[in-house]
């Protein structure tokens, strides 16, 4: 191997044979490549480690310069970005593909039914009980339906590679998941940092994603609505992933609002703008259930809105994704998702899950409790890695705590084996390493098709040996490339050698990668012709705000009354 992967085996054999996980690029004789990684193996390794740490370096500044941060522990810092990219096959992806698709379909009919006539409970395929009881089931949802029946628009289904290689579902997000503005990002940074590698792979763009979710957004819109006005709803600039809230709102072209700018009247929603109230048809929400409407739920709330949820009940505004959604990311239905599938869908699942155990039943919680030190324990509620157990890396103590804890609220905890998530090449302080992985791929619903985003995000765990890849802890990323192999002219499929096809220059592999065109659904930003209707006139049929100036005394107050810190539980989303 090249000076950049010295070392590399060497740390891959530390391992006992059992516990080496899979790694991407190198088989376990570490000499050949894997076949995705043969045409960027031999690029990588002609670079030194400076080389490729300065191009690293020049990632980190790029996406100070740029604002592309995530908050950890109460510190703005550059998305963390490996200049490694993560390389899947088209054969590989294509069965990601459909199963992220098969599991969202699946788990849309599984909302609608359990926020309506309940037939998975009455033929006995999940408990009642176990919906009851999940602390993200809001009976305030029952009844709500867009008028194209779409709970799911947005999901982000985590999958991973066990020891053999398989892919494997860890989890599902169908609440508010984030981390796509980063995939967007990481490949418009990546074509700019090595554009080489671009010229001779085929990798498939992911500049689409605004133009799928904006299409999505349009045909969730209330009935009778043609030309509906959509905003996304932020917590604020003190909310994590406020970057991505910003960045998504521009690529739509569509107005970034917070709680204080809207109202609601009449039973519909209203936004405040500089030329009077303008009716909402169609909410992206990333503010969490229990804040969005003080009248239903936390009463405290100022990042909704009072009576979004009953404009929403009168058909009058849709909220993407769908209130409630969260009882579909609780960990324990988790465990009923594939009996879903079957049930909904009449097939067998394609993309497995880890073998979980349910602590409610007492022979699971018994064997749970005798191998708690060889376990994985979660919360069924718990996100971004919080409260997540590895019981080899736990102290006695942390067992014995975790052990009470487990016996008093059996329910609220399931158990998985630990498994060695699949190793890519990463750089670190001691030069190119293995390191463990994750990969977030997201789907877009429309109600006719669902799409999946070639790639996602690959979250990495920068420690060695860390299983937790969570960017909420600390973990790194990578830019996912999905090959194509529609063109196949050398011998490794999935591999054009000839020069970039869209023309010379970096600027035409950023657009080809990282720009969808734009399309008249998405007015180019800055031009006047497409600027959002609400900045040109006045709705005849809009109501006064005559209690405006009472509204705006009250926000001023409530935001000097905001504690100058990062917003946490109901605000945070992390990914």
């Amino acid at each position: 191997m090249g000076s950049l992967f010295d070392g590399y085996a060497a740390t891959r054999s530390r391992r006992r044979s059992r516990e080496r996980p899979w790694d991407e690029m190198f088989p376990s004789d570490s000499v050949s490549v894997r076949e995705p990684y043969r045409e960027l193996y031999p690029a990588l390794a002609r670079m030194t480690q400076d080389e490729l740490r300065g191009r690293t370096d020049a990632l980190a500044s790029s996406y100070l310069a740029q604002g592309v941060t995530f908050d950890f522990a109460g510190e703005e810092r550059p998305f963390p970005l490996d200049a490694v990219p993560r390389v899947i096959a088209a054969r590989e992806w294509n069965v990601v593909e459909a199963g992220v698709a098969q599991r969202v379909r699946a788990l849309e009919r599984f909302l609608g039914d359990v926020y309506g006539p309940q037939n998975c409970v009455r033929d006995g395929v999940i408990p009642a009980a176990l919906i009851s009881s999940s602390s993200h089931f809001h009976r305030q949802a029952a009844g709500i339906v867009s008028a194209n029946g779409v709970r799911i628009h947005v999901a982000g289904i985590d999958v991973i590679r066990d020891e053999v290689g398989d892919w494997r579902v860890l989890e599902d997000n169908v609440r508010v998941p984030s981390g796509v503005s980063y995939v967007i990002s990481n490949r418009r940074v990546m074509a700019q940092t090595l554009p080489e590698l671009f010229t001779s792979m085929r990798v498939r763009p992911v500049g689409d994603y605004p133009n799928r979710l904006l299409q999505a957004l349009r045909a969730s819109a209330p009935e009778g609505v043609d030309e509906p006005n959509i905003v996304v709803l932020t917590p604020g600039v003190y909310n994590s992933a406020y970057y991505e809230h910003t960045l998504l709102a521009r690529l739509m072209g569509v107005e970034l609002v917070e709680g204080r700018d809207l109202f609601c009247s009449g039973g519909r929603v209203w936004m405040r703008t500089t030329a009077g109230p303008t009716r909402v048809d169609v909410i992206y929400r990333r503010v969490d259930d229990e804040f969005l409407d003080p009248q239903q739920f936390r009463p405290d709330s100022v990042l909704g809105a009072p009576g979004l949820m009953l404009a929403a009940r009168l058909g009058h505004v849709t909220i993407a994704n769908a209130v409630g959604n969260g009882v579909a990311d609780d960990k324990l239905v988790y465990t009923y998702v594939p009996d879903l599938i079957r049930y909904y869908l009449g097939e067998e699942p394609i993309l497995p899950n880890v073998d979980t155990w349910r602590l409610e039943e007492p022979e699971a919680l018994a064997e749970v409790l005798d191998r708690l030190d060889q376990l994985v324990v979660k919360p069924v509620d718990g996100s971004g890695g919080k409260g997540l157990v590895v019981g080899p890396d736990a102290s006695r103590g942390e067992l014995a705590d975790l052990r009470a804890r487990l016996l008093a609220d059996p329910r609220g905890w399931i158990a998985q084996p630990v498994v060695q998530l699949s190793t890519l090449p990463t750089l670190v302080e001691d030069g190119m390493r293995p390191r463990h992985a994750d990969l977030r791929p997201f789907a877009v619903n429309d109600g006719e098709n669902v799409w999946v985003l070639p790639g996602g995000l690959t979250r990495v765990a920068l420690p060695e040996g860390q299983l937790v890849v969570n960017s909420s802890q600390g973990g790194g990323s990578k830019d996912t490339w999905v090959l194509d192999d529609s063109v196949t002219t050398g011998p490794v499929a999935g591999i054009v050698p000839s020069p970039n096809p869209s023309g010379a220059g970096v600027g035409s592999i950023v657009a080809d990668q990282a720009t969808a065109p734009v399309t008249a659904a998405i007015p180019l930003l800055g031009d006047g012709a497409a600027a959002s209707p609400h900045h040109r006139h006045r709705p005849e049929s809009s109501p006064q705000d005559e209690d405006a100036p009472v509204r705006q005394q009250q926000q001023q107050q409530q935001q000097q009354q905001r504690p100058s810190r990062r917003p946490t539980r109901g605000e945070a989303e992390p990914c």
